[in-house]
């Protein structure tokens, strides 16, 4: 959930998560909420309870905890009568790794579980895609990819890698084809780099 946009250039489609949004977020059936609406577009609470597996009375209440702190809001255009339909308010957001760092333990702990959360939705996509494949058209199963690699890197080249990755990512958004092309879906891209300990270092 990583998204471009830094305090220099921020990026308005991308909400910043500070302390108090943060612990707003931080809930596992909030953050699932949240995806359902970027990724499906605007829905009422009974249909994302269906879609979840969840009570209508509990995503509207967590609807309601997370238009309080700016993550979605009323999509009116599509209501009938009194039935509410949401939407999401941004495309992404931003985690500051200061979070991991505050004063309080619970924006630490906040911030913890967010972490771990964004980890396991990863790898349940990753999970869905090698289980269903096979329902997929020959051509999504050859241009799909789960490659990784090892690199002997300084943190000031990791985090060059990171931004050009990001860059070029971004660079898709303006080629992204018009709304009705029947061979185009949603492409999820997941970016990792992170250290890991080798057993010469272990060692030592």
């Amino acid at each position: 959930m990583d998204e471009p946009g830094t305090p220099q250039n921020p990026d308005p489609r991308i909400h910043r998560l500070d302390a108090r949004s943060l612990r707003g977020l931080a809930h596992p059936l909030r953050m699932q909420l949240l995806n359902a609406l970027r990724r499906g577009g605007p829905a009422t609470a009974s249909q994302l309870a269906a879609k979840l597996g969840e009570s209508s009375g509990a995503t509207s209440y967590h609807l309601r905890q997370l238009a309080a702190h700016g993550f979605v809001e009323d999509a009116p255009e599509h209501g009938k009568g009194r039935e509410r339909w949401w939407r999401a308010a941004h495309e992404g957001v931003r985690f500051d790794d200061s979070l991991l760092k505050d004063h309080d333990p619970s924006v630490r702990g906040a911030a913890d579980f967010f972490l771990h959360e964004v980890a396991n939705q990863h790898t349940q996509e990753l999970a869905t895609w090698v289980g269903t494949r096979g329902d997929w058209p020959e051509e999504w199963r050859r241009c799909a990819d789960m490659s990784d690699w090892t690199l002997s890197l300084t943190p000031e080249l990791a985090r060059e890698l990171v931004d050009r990755m990001h860059e070029l990512v971004e660079s898709y958004r303006a080629l992204a084809p018009e709304a009705g092309t029947t061979d185009a879906e949603q492409v999820r891209v997941h970016s990792h780099v992170l250290p890991v300990l080798t057993d010469r270092k272990a060692a030592r």
